[in-house]
């Protein structure tokens, strides 16, 4: 498992340059021509770990995904929600913490990608960010991506789920698409090495916004992520180690 991990961030060191000193060229091209470029950095990295280290996917529920640009909010464990969620939804923007922007090349290929870059220190004020920067995104049909825990939990545990996103949902009118997935288990926060076998994700049915609260938003998409969650299946990771 060392040497296959090895091997995938190795993989994963070589192409990021690539993707996203090419994503700062195309900064004067619309911004779905980026992404539809950026977004292969993903594509290779779900491919290349299925190759080194034997971990892939399946997903339900991509009937849910509606035409016009909606909220997704998904479950945060690992990093691999981060590669998936650009091959299944269309041109999307990320809100996550600036401090990511920081990080040389990989901060900048972020950056091409139009995020929502917040101080999460900023209380209220980055919580108008992200309904003024959010609404715009939304109004040009782009995506917007909120893990509403803030941070990767562990599976088996639930995080505080912040309410940026149902007060965007409650301001726009648009739908919340909520999203589940059992990644942490293969692919474990912190962790470097990866366990091999197949990660379930579901997309859940869009939450209606129209004449509901930004609580009551958070709480529907969080009673259906949480009991989503609870509903997959735990691997018997002792038994694929090897």
């Amino acid at each position: 498992m060392l040497l296959r991990a090895t091997l995938f961030y190795a993989g994963m060191a070589a192409v990021t340059p690539v993707i996203a000193l090419l994503g700062i060229c195309l900064l004067p091209a619309p911004f779905r021509v980026r992404f539809a470029v950026v977004s292969r950095w993903a594509a290779f990295n779900l491919w290349w770990l299925g190759v080194t280290c034997n971990l892939r996917f399946d997903v339900t529920g991509r009937e849910n995904v509606p035409s016009r640009a909606a909220i997704i909010l998904c479950k945060h464990q690992s990093a691999w929600e981060t590669l998936a969620l650009q091959l299944l939804f269309p041109a999307q923007a990320w809100v996550l913490k600036r401090e990511l922007l920081w990080i040389p090349i990989y901060g900048w290929g972020l950056a091409a990608m139009n995020p929502i870059a917040i101080d999460r220190s900023a209380g209220t004020r980055a919580l108008r960010q992200l309904v003024r920067q959010g609404r715009r995104r939304l109004a040009d049909n782009i995506w917007v991506v909120i893990f509403p825990e803030g941070t990767r939990v562990a599976p088996g545990q639930r995080g505080r789920y912040q309410p940026g996103g149902g007060l965007l949902a409650a301001e726009t009118g648009r739908p919340v698409i909520p999203v589940a997935h059992n990644a942490g288990w293969f692919w474990p926060r912190r962790s470097f090495t990866k366990h091999p076998g197949r990660i379930r994700m579901v997309i859940g049915p869009p939450i209606a916004s129209e004449g509901r609260s930004a609580k009551e938003i958070m709480a529907l998409a969080e009673q259906w992520i949480e009991s989503t969650v609870a509903t997959l299946p735990v691997p018997a990771l002792a038994d694929t180690a090897g």
